[in-house]
């Protein structure tokens, strides 16, 4: 029997990616599987929403979408498409930004990867080989924090993972259930926080060498994603 795939994109102001993002999407690559494909919005008040709207209305039969009436954040966008593909019974959910940065070649590489180790989740890594990253034009700020707050998460938590701060996921529901995220953070360090619950569960969470796309624009998040980043690993641990 084929399995139920969700791929979710989680939007916010991404009206400038978020077609040619979709049309990215590999769906003839897909004949092995049962495809669907959730646009959820975090209500932007761009063009973000108009655009979801018209990829629906030329794609009726493959695409779900969502305008969540406040906003819930990183994390609680994630929750919502998560408790959605649950709700309906998906094998797996994959997740890609809207902003474009995770290329969707990689969405059939993320379910062959599950499929073969049987795991609870596989992450997209930019560090696997780290000249893809900066080919990739990783900012070097990132390149460096990244290589630094890796390698505490793997010394806090004895684990060899190259990139602990992957927005690019697959999750495999035989083992992932709504209990498991349901009282994590709505804000920018879920992934965080859910790959210490599932290590904590002893659950094998895996990593595919990925590149990312970088624009020009710039978060103003990551020192105070950094800071949670580091205190929660050490206090998780033992909580």
């Amino acid at each position: 029997m084929k399995k139920k795939i969700l791929i979710f994109i989680i939007t916010y102001y991404a009206s400038f990616r978020l077609k040619n993002l979709f049309d990215l999407i590999p769906f003839k690559k897909f004949k092995n599987y049962k495809i669907k494909v959730l646009i959820s919005d975090d209500d932007s008040e761009d063009d973000t929403w108009k655009l979801a709207k018209k990829i629906c209305e030329a794609n009726k039969s493959l695409v779900f979408i969502k305008k969540n009436k406040k906003r819930l954040n990183y994390g609680g966008n994630i929750k919502s498409c998560l408790n959605f593909a649950i709700k309906n019974k998906f094998d797996y959910a994959i997740m890609l930004h809207g902003d474009g940065q995770y290329h969707p070649r990689y969405i059939l590489p993320l379910i062959k990867k599950l499929e073969k180790s049987d795991c609870a989740a596989v992450s997209g890594s930019r560090m696997i080989y780290k000249k893809n990253a900066i080919k990739g034009k990783m900012p070097f700020y990132k390149f460096v924090g990244n290589i630094f707050l890796t390698c505490f998460f793997n010394f806090i938590y004895s684990k060899k993972f190259s990139d602990c701060h992957s927005g690019y996921w697959i999750y495999n529901f035989k083992y992932i259930n709504k209990k498991f995220f349901k009282n994590l953070t709505n804000n920018f360090n879920f992934d965080n926080q859910l790959r210490i619950f599932l290590l904590k569960k002893n659950l094998l969470i895996n990593e595919i060498p990925i590149r990312t796309i970088y624009g020009t624009e710039r978060s103003s998040v990551h020192l105070k994603y950094a800071i949670n980043f580091f205190f929660e690993t050490i206090f998780k641990k033992f909580n």
